[in-house]
């Protein structure tokens, strides 16, 4: 005791640590022994108890079919049939049962042992092949069961001696003849045992050995022949859930930690604070990265604390990297802002000096005329632009849907091809080619959203026509049945992107900076929205290029053929009105110079114009005006706004035609327009042309 108080702390600690240790070796290693002792003897008496259990099912199994045979020997008709051999008879009373013996055949034979007739299903196709020993045997045993292999398997084999009726237990008379009924072991006959025991129940053959598994229970029933001979085996195998691995599993390891951790203590204690302590001070003079790493695998708090100066390492590293993604969106951004605000300022330019021009007395009629020309294509860039940008950001916050429609696709391209043909400019010396579909559509329409199609497809091919000087561009599809897609692609022989353009070329706000883009005019937004409705179709898009020869674009729709037929959608009956020049026509508008621009369009067609600053008044004008004939209604405006005015007026005058305009331009839009009920939808900016097509289709102009 006095040498124990003269150690010091430390190897006092030691060998309180290794007297435990120890303790607690001895503790786990009884426990182990006994866990292990415990889990045989439970096993054991399970697997007991599972045999029993197997053999109480093959006698239960088999009781049926021995009842059965049974009441059927002992009958006196039957023992007429082994004599009469009465073919109907036995149809009518044997046969005819069949089914309600659960067996898959039925076999008589004489006392003479000459088979006489049977009765089976589709499982058994084989005739008389029970063994003439067999029936010798059984005149002395008066019943039997055994199991015999024939061609479809092995079969289970039950039979008895025929008696009459007043010899049930078979020993007053002689036998007539033998019975027998006999049902195949296959699949469903495993199922059956599955399902009653609970078991994967399996026919094997004699050599096939199995594993013995722990937490497995098995019980191998052997099937024997009419000689006491064993020719299967059924197996019959249930998890045994209650068993001692995890017990034992967790015993051993607190053992080996008990062990190593001695040890551990042993070898590291000395090491514990001062090399720790070491590399701290390394990792926050230098900031060595691979000291970090050595305290990371350190154990405690030395390890968190290294993981703290690897976390404040990476976001060290993360800050660098946002800084240089922060710079270079800056700079993509500058850039965006510097093209969109030149892309405005140029049409604007135009349109503000030329509107400026435009005020001088002596202008001729002639530049009169060009200017104005001059200032509608300005304003219809202008449009373009604002449209771009107005779809991109719809697009980011998802508010664009595809809207599935069945489209006639040779018409559609054929239609996209004769309208894109004629805008390659008269200087260039450029052909657009179409390439048919080598591998027609079947009868039918496609379905996919025809607007988005149709823009993807102007964009590319615009884009191609933009970027090549001379040469061809080749637009084809093709039908790819097999992956069930659509193939489109659009070749060209311009310019060619090279690989870092590549790379971002269906980035937003991204343009090739080149001599020759540089004088093209454009957002680079149009293969950005073009990637975004490929992919909101269900494609994809690519592209292949090399400089100075051309570039390919790429993308597939999915191949989804309409198989509905086709319906006419009529929303809403057309007042017809006899042809004047005097028509009332209300217009619906809040604004002044909206209304005044539609005013003096409209009164160039000499029809009557009749003003609505609001929702409210327009019905109002509506109820009490019966003659005006058609209505132009803004969908914005204080009170009641377009929707809510129009479904008023329908109400009371369900006749009357009128027509949507708004500021609002997108596919959605139109489509909740039409769902009112509306005649038509234009939109801002008006095109006048467009105006007086509509007016005509409502009073049926010539």
């Amino acid at each position: 005791m006095k040498k124990f108080r003269d150690l010091n702390t430390y190897f006092k600690l030691l060998l309180l640590i290794i007297s435990t240790s120890v303790l607690f070796f001895l503790l786990y290693v009884a426990l182990y022994i006994y866990t292990n002792k415990q889990e045989h003897h439970v096993y054991k008496s399970t697997q007991e108890q599972y045999a029993n259990e197997v053999s109480s099912i093959i006698q239960l199994n088999s009781k049926t079919l021995v009842s059965t045979l049974v009441d059927i020997t002992f009958w006196d008709e039957l023992v007429k049939f082994t004599k009469t051999k009465d073919k109907k008879w036995y149809d009518v009373f044997i046969a005819s049962q069949f089914e309600s013996y659960e067996a898959d055949y039925l076999g008589v034979y004489g006392i003479d042992n000459q088979f006489i007739t049977k009765t089976s299903n589709a499982k058994i196709k084989t005739i008389d092949f029970i063994p003439k020993e067999v029936l010798t045997r059984l005149y002395k045993s008066k019943m039997t069961r055994f199991y015999i292999k024939i061609p479809e398997g092995v079969v289970e084999v039950f039979g008895a001696t025929i008696h009459p009726s007043d010899d049930p237990k078979k020993n007053k008379s002689k036998p007539s003849g033998y019975f027998f009924m006999v049902r195949l072991l296959d699949q469903n006959f495993c199922k059956n045992l599955d399902n009653i025991s609970s078991s994967n129940v399996r026919l094997v053959a004699l050599n096939n050995t199995t594993n013995i598994q722990k937490d497995v229970l098995e019980s191998d029933v052997k099937l024997l022949d009419y000689k006491n001979t064993a020719i299967a085996n059924i197996v019959f195998k249930r998890p045994f859930n209650l068993h001692y691995q995890n017990t034992k599993e967790i015993l051993i390891i607190l053992i080996l930690v008990s062990l190593i951790n001695v040890f551990i203590y042993l070898y590291f204690s000395r090491k514990w604070i001062y090399k720790p302590l070491k590399t701290i001070t390394d990792v926050l003079e230098t900031g060595n990265e691979m000291a970090i790493k050595d305290l990371q695998k350190e154990p405690g708090e030395f390890g968190y604390i290294g993981n703290l100066f690897e976390e404040n390492s990476n976001q060290r590293k993360q800050l660098e990297l946002s800084k240089e993604k922060a710079e270079e969106s800056d700079k993509l951004k500058s850039s965006f802002l510097a093209n969109l605000s030149h892309e405005i300022r140029t049409p604007m330019n135009a349109i503000v000096g030329f509107s400026d021009l435009l005020n001088e007395p002596n202008l001729s009629e002639d530049s009169k005329s060009e200017y104005l020309k001059i200032i509608k294509n300005c304003g219809i860039n202008l449009v373009s632009i604002i449209e771009d940008l107005i779809e991109m950001s719809k697009i980011d916050s998802k508010q664009i849907v595809p809207n599935i429609s069945s489209v006639d696709l040779d018409a559609c391209i054929a239609e996209l091809y004769e309208t894109l043909k004629v805008t390659i400019p008269v200087d260039k010396d450029l052909e657009l080619y179409f390439v048919k579909n080598e591998s027609p559509i079947p009868p039918g329409n496609i379905l996919t959203d025809v607007i988005k199609l149709k823009e993807v497809i102007v964009n590319l091919i615009s884009n191609a026509i933009k970027y090549t000087e001379k040469g061809q561009i080749i637009f084809s599809y093709q039908i790819n049945e097999k992956e069930k897609t659509i193939v489109f692609a659009v070749k060209d022989t311009g310019l060619g992107i090279d690989e870092e353009n590549l790379k971002v070329i269906f980035d937003r706000f991204r343009r090739i900076e080149d001599e020759f883009s540089a004088q093209l005019s454009g957002l680079g937004l149009g293969l950005a929205i073009s990637k975004a409705y490929v992919e909101m179709l269900g494609g994809k898009i690519s592209v292949s290029s090399q400089i100075k020869q051309g570039s390919v674009f790429t993308f597939t729709i999915p191949l989804v053929y309409d198989e509905t037929s086709p319906i006419l959608n009529q929303n809403t009956s057309l007042k017809k009105v006899n042809k004047s020049n005097y028509e009332t026509i209300l217009v619906a508008e809040d604004d002044n110079i909206n209304f005044l621009l539609m005013k003096k369009i409209l009164q160039l067609k000499k029809y009557k114009v009749i003003r609505a600053a609001n929702g409210h008044e327009a019905v109002d004008m509506c109820r009490e005006n019966p003659d005006i004939h058609l209505v132009f209604m803004d969908i914005k405006m204080p009170v009641l706004n377009g929707f809510e005015a129009f479904k008023i007026i329908n109400s009371f005058n369900p006749k009357l035609p009128v027509i949507a305009q708004t500021a609002y331009a997108s596919v959605e839009d139109f489509d909740k327009i039409m769902k009112h009920g509306f005649k038509a939808y234009i939109s801002k900016p008006l095109d006048k042309e467009k105006i007086y097509e509509l007016i005509d289709s409502v009073f049926h102009n010539s």
